[in-house]
């Protein structure tokens, strides 16, 4: 039986350790760091914190400090113990992220120009650095600071696209800092080992829901939540990821591309149009099985004490996919949920289906399965080996089936 890595953290459990930098520039968006420095250091990430003088007058340091529980510099020398500190940060490090990125630090750091403490760390730095712009709309434009985040990224910064909206100064477009989380998502990415990178994944996720009238439809208890732990482990892990998910509470991971979708045959053919070039198939989503034979155009109204509904079978786009891998070769991972005959059915699956690797997942208890945040899975491989897994978060057990993913495209599975 294949080792279990249990060292292995999903999500925000493998920035566990790392250190990171947030430098503060003086935006009015600096209170959304705030979010940012919490949301690091609830994931077990050694966070320090650089500020502007500007900065400083949009929060104060003790806002930092108290969150980050470490000393903000704000001043190269009004401050004891960081004579130093502008060289060894930024060497030190795993990552510098500049939010917000006002165009003023944005010139700065393009043009090497020193002149306080966050600005001259980031020039001595060896860690990675990752710029979050944040400004006007007619300021980002401007083609003095585009023609600035276009040498960045020729000299490997990472800019993060800013989001569009309301701006604080009462206008409309692009300037917003990205939200927290979506920086914390990118961040996540640039210090996780990049072992797919070059890769096409599809990931499908959720469940499809099918028409009885315009008001009732049929539908199954699928959250989404492993489906979409997939898709974001595989794009932290370098990848580039397709999600095509049925209707969820979730939101899309980011920097994926994603297709949302209701019915069986609308998932069918998002995969489809999509399946070209793809070195991974993992068939998350939960698919109905079947259909109503006729949708009603209009509400079926109270009358009868019964009522009949003739359903039909809808496409199994895993046989499918099974079918197609016998031309175009690719890894192709299926899930089974089960209630009972857990390993039967599943290998069952596995052959019919022509699969690489299926996930036998029992649904049956209150800490695993559909609405639950951990699972607890057998892998079942083509060769007839089991490897049971224990219980781990569904981000945990998304790693670890794209570990195992990635060993069939290097031949090291039968």
């Amino acid at each position: 039986m294949r080792g279990i890595d249990h060292g292995l953290r999903g999500g925000r459990e493998k920035m566990k350790g790392k250190k990171v930098i947030v430098g503060v520039s003086g935006g009015i968006a600096a209170y959304k760091v705030a979010e940012l420095v919490r949301l690091f250091v609830k994931a077990d990430v050694h966070t320090r914190v650089a500020m502007t003088s500007n900065a400083t007058r949009f929060v104060s340091p003790l806002t930092f400090e108290a969150l980050s529980g470490n000393k903000v510099v704000s001043n190269m020398f009004d401050q004891a113990g960081t004579v130093m500190d502008h060289i060894s940060w930024g060497q030190e490090s795993d990552l510098i992220i500049i939010a917000p990125a006002t165009a003023n630090f944005i010139a700065k750091l393009t043009h090497g120009i020193g002149d306080d403490f966050l600005s001259t760390m980031v020039l001595a730095a060896t860690a990675r650095v990752l710029v979050c712009p944040s400004m006007n709309s007619q300021m980002f434009a401007n083609p003095s600071v585009q023609d600035n985040l276009r040498l960045l990224r020729e000299r490997a910064i990472t800019v993060m696209e800013p989001g569009e909206g309301s701006l604080a100064c009462n206008t409309e477009g692009p300037g917003r800092l990205r939200e927290p989380e979506e920086i914390m998502e990118l961040a996540s990415i640039l210090m996780s080992p990049q072992d797919l990178s070059g890769l096409k994944v599809l990931v499908t996720a959720g469940p499809t829901i099918e028409p009885i009238d315009p008001v009732r439809h049929i539908t199954n208890r699928s959250s989404g939540k492993m489906g979409y732990a997939l898709a974001r482990a595989a794009k932290q892990r370098g990848a580039s990821v397709i999600l095509v998910s049925g209707p969820t509470s979730l939101k899309p991971p980011f920097g994926v591309d994603f297709y949302g979708v209701r019915t069986a045959e609308e998932m069918r053919k998002a995969v489809f149009e999509n399946r070209s070039g793809c070195d991974m198939f993992i068939k998350a989503a939960a698919v109905s099985d079947y259909r109503p034979r006729q949708s009603a155009k209009q509400k079926i109204k109270k009358g009868k004490d019964t009522v009949s509904l003739e359903l039909v079978r809808t496409h199994d786009i895993l046989a499918e996919l099974g079918d197609a891998k016998k031309k175009s070769p690719c890894v192709l991972v299926g899930f089974a949920a089960e209630t009972e005959h857990l390993l039967a059915n599943a290998k069952e699956k596995l052959r019919s289906k022509n699969l690489d690797m299926i996930v036998a997942n029992d649904v049956s208890g209150d800490d695993a399965g559909f609405e639950a945040d951990t699972n607890r899975v057998k892998l079942i491989y083509g060769d007839g080996q089991v490897e049971d897994l224990p219980l781990m978060t569904k981000d945990q057990v998304a790693h670890l089936i794209l570990k195992r993913a990635k060993h069939f495209l290097e031949g090291g599975m039968s």
